[in-house]
């Protein structure tokens, strides 16, 4: 069987030969950022993806016009910026990278919990004013995180977190299968169980119609005070208007934010300026293994197309996804 594939110009040297071993007779085809296709696009049927290789013009483009295409391969493992109602209604394939980020990310959110109870931020710009002051102090242990969406990435955090003696709260889509890493697993339905009970608030959820603005103003007030929101998903999960009033008049305790619902974050918005605020620019994922095992996940999904088998990591992309709107 000979297919042709599209990937990234960026990766065609490092990933050449090695999907030549899985497939020899294919036909490697680069595509640029911009979407331009560098030869005959003919009857491709696969395109992998790197989600900041890409621009959504150039993806539309290929994909309108690659009626060829059986399978799409994003190195992402949220998928929300694809999902245009065009790839939602059509038979292509859409697999993600879920699980290639559960260990650097949920890593970053336990250093998040270790500078707020430890108070790092402050102890670095007590360094710079060369000031010697004691802070009081806590400790993780005893404490309880609640994750909201008990995926791979929830789930990694959470044992993280109860290597360290926390107590882990979660909602998850079937509780009734329960896991492993939480003490409590709970509906979707009951959040707010969830956010009153925590100290820190981790959301690990994709980004879908269900949890858009799923932590608004409402959902704020039933934290405590001295709670902090942990955002490592999607910023448009979070209602930034209305945590920046929570953050400002002391309904919660601070943010840590690696995600915001518009990147770049603009210099202009407040909660560059928030004393409670710890800003990280969409950065939790970076690891230097991530390229092998991205790679290895595309891989043995290739060999798994070419034989016919089934793909890891297959995408519902009716399953009540955040649609994109095309343009």
């Amino acid at each position: 069987m000979k297919t042709t594939i599209l990937i990234p110009e960026q990766v065609v040297d490092e990933l050449t030969p090695r999907i030549r071993q899985v497939t020899p007779t294919c036909t490697i085809i680069p595509v640029t950022r911009e979407g331009e296709v560098r030869g005959e696009i003919g009857n491709a049927e696969v395109l992998l993806l790197r989600w900041w290789g890409l621009s959504d013009e150039g993806f539309q483009r290929i994909v309108k016009e690659t009626s060829s295409l059986h399978w799409i391969h994003t190195i992402s493992a949220g998928v929300d910026h694809l999902l245009f109602p065009f790839l939602i209604e059509s038979d292509t394939v859409l697999t993600s990278a879920s699980g290639v980020y559960d260990v650097p990310i949920a890593e970053t959110v336990l250093a998040y919990m270790l500078l707020v109870v430890k108070r790092l931020p402050e102890f670095l710009g007590q360094q710079r004013a060369h000031r010697w002051h004691k802070l009081d102090l806590r400790e993780l242990c005893g404490l309880t995180v609640g994750v909201v969406g008990l995926g791979n990435i929830g789930a990694e955090v959470a044992r993280l977190a109860r290597a360290l003696g926390m107590r882990v709260v979660a909602t998850k889509r079937h509780p009734e299968r329960g896991a492993e890493a939480a003490d409590l697993v709970l509906p979707p339905d009951r959040l707010y169980d969830l956010l009153a009970q925590s100290d820190f608030v981790v959301i690990a959820v994709p980004l879908t119609r269900e949890t858009h603005h799923l932590i608004d103003a409402q959902a704020l007030a039933q934290m405590r005070p001295d709670a902090w929101l942990i955002n490592i998903a999607r910023g448009a999960i979070v209602d930034e208007v209305a945590l920046v009033r929570a953050l400002q008049e002391g309904y919660i305790g601070g943010a840590c934010l690696d995600a915001f619902d518009q990147e770049p974050l603009p210099e202009n918005r407040l909660l560059w300026d928030l004393p409670n605020v710890i800003i990280t620019p969409h950065n939790s994922w970076s690891s230097p293994p991530l390229e092998e095992r991205e790679a290895e996940l595309f891989l043995e999904n290739l060999r798994r197309y070419m034989a016919g088998e089934p793909l890891l990591n297959v995408v519902d992309k009716k399953a009540s996804y955040w649609v994109r709107p095309s343009k």
